[in-house]
Order: structure tokens, then sequence, then C-alpha cells
């Protein structure tokens, strides 16, 4: 669903999709990095609370330098290519192998359940994956330490974050699919805008858990559950609009890198076709 390409058998488009979905989690990481830092900055490292996007560039690099922007990328440069790859060769293993008619069966809006299995499964194996490496992440953007034995500190939160975002991304792709189905036809505009569209809508729904995660994980504030971590934030913060701190680089960062990514994985799809390993 996420390429144009003839199918063949669903394990074979899993293993097509681990292989090229490498590319796609690498080059995110090496476009987003830097909005990625400012954001956690933002949410989860103290003395960054009350400053905006700006400031904290600034800031950082003043402190730091331009490596302070890269700051633990060397985790997700990692682990992005694994849990990314993992992510799109469940949903596309998952996507083909329900080519059947329940899982063909359409909601009133045109939606297939395979996507929706399909994104659910996806995000599982995600979160799994993506949770002991997002931990080091978090606390070495915040300038903190981290223990092995805590690597799976907020697992349930990225789980729920993870589903949410990635049954949205899913469920827009597909729609843009079928309603503007030329978009997927242009090699570069219509994959960039296509992914880059879906990620950030996706976040956007997602982003108050994501502001969740990032403070379990980094240690900021007093332990408590999450639904009373995000009450407390919105009361002190002066509302629900306080969830959505850091939504400014997080937007420019899934944009650009989502967009970039997807161009280069549909010319790995394409490459593979051209080079007959499909079958």
């Amino acid at each position: 669903m996420t390429h144009n390409e003839r199918r063949t058998e669903w394990w074979k488009e899993g293993l097509i999709g681990l292989s090229v979905g490498v590319l796609y989690g690498t080059t995110s990481v090496c476009v987003g990095q830097p909005f990625d830092t400012i954001k956690t900055k933002m949410q989860a490292q103290r003395g960054f609370e009350n400053l905006g996007m700006f400031r904290t560039l600034t800031t950082t690099l003043k402190r730091q330098g331009p490596r302070g922007l890269y700051r633990g990328a060397l985790y997700p440069l990692v682990g992005s290519g694994i849990f990314r790859s993992t992510q799109f060769a469940v949903f596309e293993s998952a996507y083909t192998y329900l080519d059947v008619p329940w899982g063909r069966w359409e909601l009133p809006s045109g939606l297939q359940v395979r996507v929706l299995v399909g994104g659910v499964l996806a995000s599982t194996a995600r979160a799994v994956i993506e949770t002991p490496l997002e931990y080091p992440k978090v606390r070495r953007q915040t300038q903190q330490a981290w223990q092995l034995r805590h690597v799976y500190r907020g697992f349930g939160i990225t789980w729920s974050r993870t589903v949410g975002l990635m049954c949205t991304y899913f469920i827009l792709v597909d729609s843009g699919r079928r309603h503007a189905p030329g978009l997927f036809s242009s090699p570069v505009l219509g994959p960039f805008l296509t992914s880059g569209v879906a990620a950030t809508l996706g976040w956007w729904v997602v982003w108050p858990l994501e502001y969740m995660k990032n403070q379990v994980q980094g240690g900021y504030g007093r332990e408590e559950g999450v639904w009373s971590r995000l009450g407390r934030v919105a009361r002190e913060r002066g509302g629900l609009l306080a969830l959505y701190r850091g939504i400014g680089p997080g937007t420019i960062r899934s944009f650009i890198a989502n967009g970039t990514s997807m161009v280069v994985m549909q010319h790995a799809q394409k490459l593979v076709s051209n080079l007959g390993l499909r079958g």
C-alpha cells in the first residue's frame, strides 16, 4: 500500500519492506534530528520549559555548538533504521497476507479492514523496538545519564502514541491513493507531499502523548500516571494548548523528514522491481 509496484507473496513484501525501510529510517534521522532535539529540550529539559523554538535553538548552539543538535543521534540513527523498517515490513506483510474477502471489507469511508489491522500490528512491532532506543536518546538530548535497566520506561505510552500515529498515517496514505491516485505517479513531489502531510497530521493527533512520553523517559517532574500528568500539565500551563508544546519544530521535522524519506524509499522499491527481485 505504500508503493505502486506489483505485489508478490506476503513474505516477499515483508522482506522488501524490511530492506527499503532502513533507508526510510536513516534518512528520517539525518534530516530531522536537529528539530527533534529542539522539540525534546522544550518538552523535557529543565531550564528550557519556557523557551520558544528559536530561543531553544540559539541557546543550544551557544552552549553546545552545532553538535548539540545531533546529541543522542547515534541511537535513533541505528534504531530508526531498525524500527521503521520493521513497521513497514510488518504492515506490508499483513496488508498483502490479508488480501482476502474479510481483509478487503470496506468501512463506510472506503477504508479496508486490512489497513487498520496492519497499522496496529506494525505499531506494536515498532513500539517494542523503539522504546529501548528512545529512552537513551531522550536522556542524551536532555543531557542526562541513562541506565540499561530502565530502557523500557514509558513503553505503554510509546505504544499508545505509536498506534495513533501509524494508524492515522496508513489511513491517510490509503485515502490519498484512493482519492488522488495520480499523486504516487510523480517520482518526487507526490510521495513527498503524501508522506509528509500524512505523518504530520498523525503527529498532531498524538502530540500530547509524545509530550508525556518525553517527560516520562526524561524523568521530568514527579512520578505519576499519564492521565494525571496530562491533567496537571494542562492546569499548570494554561489549558489544552499547553499539551502541544514543541509542535513547531515537531511539525517541521515530521514534514521534511517523512517526505524526504518516502521519496528515497519509493526509489528503492522501484529499484527492487527493476532488478527483478520481486520474482
